[in-house]
C-alpha cells in the first residue's frame, strides 16, 4: 500500500486535506460522524485509483484532487447505508457509526456525503463525469437492493451473485477509472480501457473480500469474521461449498443461511476447506485481476502504469 501510494504521495495528502475541508457543516454532529469514519482510514483504494488513472493519462490539473474526494464520499455513505442494513456493528476494526450514533444519524450523514459529492461534482464542470458518476451511484443503490433481495436464498446462482458485486462494488471502481480518464481528454480506447480496468479490479476486491469473511480473524479483517453467514449472504465460498459437497453438507449450509446462522460458522468453514471453495474463489478473484492488467496494455509505461499493476496484485494478495 505504501509503495502505491508514494507514487502520489502529495496528490494523495492533498486528498486527505480536502476530505477534511469538505466535511464541514454547521451542525456538529455532521462533522463529528465524518471526522469519525475518516479517521478509521481504511485503504482507499478507489481515490488512489483515480489519483493514478489521471497521472496514467498525463493529466496535470488539480481537478483529480476533488474527483477523489467525490469517489472517497460516494463510497462512505454506502458504507454508512450498509451498516445500518446489516445492523453491523464493527468497520475497519472500529465501531460502525451506527454502533456509536444510531440508524437514524447514520442514515442521514450519509444522505449528507452523497449531497457534498454531488455539490463538488457541479464544481468540476464536468457533464461527462457527472453523468458517469450519476449512473454509477444508482447503479450501486440498485445493487444494494438486490442483494438485500437475495438475503437468505440459498439458491442464488454463481451469475446472479456476480451480478450484485458487479454492481454494488465493481460499479465504483469502474467509475472511477472512467471518470479519471475523462479528465485526462484521453482517447476513446484509453477511457474504455480505465473502465474495464476498475470493473475487473472491484470484482477481484469483492471476491477477496468474501473469501477472508471465512479465514481471517477479526483483528486482520476489521470486521466480525462470519457476517456474511450471520446476514444470510450468499457469496461465491459458499454457492462452490454447495455445488462440490454431499447432500449432507448441502442441507446444512441451506439451513444455515436460510435462518441467517452465524453460530454454524466453524461447519461452515469446514464444509468451505473440505469441498476447496476457498480457492475455487481466490482462483476467480486473480483471474479477475489477470484481465485488470490486461486492460492497462493501452497505457505507455510510466510508474503510474507500474503501480496499477501492483495495485491489481495487491487487491488479491491481500489479508485484510
Amino acid at each position: 500500500m505504501l509503495s502505491f501510494r508514494d507514487t502520489v504521495r502529495d496528490d494523495f495528502e492533498a486528498v486527505n486535506q480536502l476530505i477534511i475541508d469538505q466535511l464541514h457543516s454547521e451542525v456538529g454532529l455532521v462533522e463529528n460522524i465524518g471526522h469519525y469514519l475518516i479517521k478509521a482510514g481504511g485503504k482507499r483504494l478507489r481515490p488512489l485509483l483515480v489519483l493514478l488513472a489521471a497521472k496514467a493519462c498525463n493529466y496535470s490539473g488539480r481537478r483529480h484532487i476533488d474527483l477523489a474526494v467525490i469517489i472517497e464520499f460516494i463510497h462512505t455513505a454506502t458504507l454508512l447505508h450498509d451498516d445500518v442494513v446489516d445492523t453491523s456493528e464493527l468497520r475497519r476494526g472500529r465501531f460502525t457509526a451506527n454502533a456509536q450514533w444510531g440508524n437514524a444519524p447514520s442514515v442521514l450523514v450519509g444522505d449528507f456525503l452523497y449531497s457534498r459529492a454531488f455539490q463538488m461534482m457541479v464544481g468540476l464542470g464536468n457533464l461527462d463525469v457527472m453523468r458517469i458518476l450519476a449512473d454509477t451511484t444508482n447503479i450501486i443503490s440498485e445493487g444494494e437492493v438486490q442483494q438485500l433481495v437475495n438475503i437468505g436464498d440459498p439458491n442464488l446462482s454463481e451469475s446472479a451473485y456476480l451480478q450484485v458485486i458487479g454492481s454494488k462494488t465493481a460499479q465504483l471502481f469502474k467509475g472511477a477509472g472512467h471518470s479519471a480518464a475523462l479528465l485526462g481528454e484521453t482517447d476513446a480506447e484509453t477511457c474504455a480501457a480505465l473502465s474495464n480496468y476498475g470493473w475487473h479490479l472491484g470484482l477481484a476486491f469483492q471476491l477477496i473480500d468474501d473469501a477472508l469473511d471465512y479465514t481471517s480473524d477479526n483483528t486482520n479483517l476489521g470486521k466480525n469474521t462470519g457476517d456474511d453467514l450471520a446476514e444470510g449472504k450468499m457469496t461465491l465460498p459458499i454457492i462452490q461449498a454447495m455445488r462440490c459437497g454431499s447432500e449432507a453438507q448441502n442441507q446444512l449450509l441451506r439451513k444455515a443461511i436460510q435462518a441467517q446462522d452465524g453460530a454454524q460458522l466453524p461447519a461452515v468453514i469446514d464444509i468451505i476447506k473440505d469441498t476447496a471453495s476457498l480457492d475455487y474463489t481466490f482462483a476467480a478473484a486473480k483471474e479477475q485481476a489477470r484481465q485488470a492488467k490486461q486492460c492497462l496494455n493501452v497505457l505507455p509505461p510510466s510508474k503510474y502504469h507500474s503501480a496499477m499493476l501492483d495495485l491489481a496484485d495487491f487487491a488479491v494478495d491481500r489479508s485484510y
